[in-house]
């Protein structure tokens, strides 16, 4: 492994229970944008494993250089080279049949998850998937005291992040023309959510 690739050690530990959920989700898609790429890990051991699948990698401009390491190295036919991201920003006008996110909506502000769901609808086909991987809570109460100690420090250190309530998020995806498809609980209390355009 090159020294200089950026290294998440959460992805490793969650990549085989993510990749099982999406091997029957996206059994039927082609293509596939994921918001917030990170390091960039999860994208080649995805892509490695469902070569059917065009996977977008994008990510704010700061985190493209460590991606494009990850994407050299593993030198994959399928995962083209990344693409500038800010939910905030301008989206990419080509459409996607799934868009992908993982440990991204407690990073991001409450104003962006907002305009995440409100765009991501524009970039998804017709019937296309939102699938989001991370911890929720449910009526207001956190689903284990790790994730309610990681809710304290994600506002310790910025008051805009923290653990999204999942029936906030859910009315978000709905006004925006999803439906949900599956929530389905996921190790270290993390869950992984899936939405349909229906509009």
């Amino acid at each position: 492994m090159t020294v200089d690739k950026p290294f998440a050690p959460a992805c490793d530990r969650n990549r085989e229970p993510i990749l099982a959920v999406l091997r029957a989700l996206l059994a039927d898609r082609r293509t596939v944008l994921e918001v917030g790429s990170g390091t960039g890990q999860h994208a080649v051991h995805f892509a490695a494993t469902l070569k059917h699948l065009r996977w977008q990698t994008s990510d704010v401009r700061a985190n493209l250089p460590g991606i494009c390491l990850w994407l050299a190295d593993a030198a994959l036919p399928n995962t083209p080279a990344p693409i500038c991201l800010d939910v905030a920003g301008d989206w990419p006008t080509s459409s996607y049949d799934a868009v992908y996110t993982a440990n991204t909506l407690h990073i991001m502000g409450w104003t962006e998850v907002q305009t995440f769901f409100e765009r991501v609808v524009s970039v998804l086909t017709p019937g296309g998937l939102v699938i989001a991987y991370g911890p929720f809570k449910y009526m207001g109460l956190h689903t284990s005291a790790s994730n309610a100690a990681f809710d304290t420090s994600l506002r310790a250190a910025d008051p805009q992040r923290g653990v999204r309530e999942f029936e906030l998020v859910d009315a978000l995806a709905r006004a925006a023309g999803l439906a949900l498809v599956e929530d389905r609980a996921m190790p270290s209390n993390n869950r992984c959510v899936t939405w349909r355009r229906v509009v």
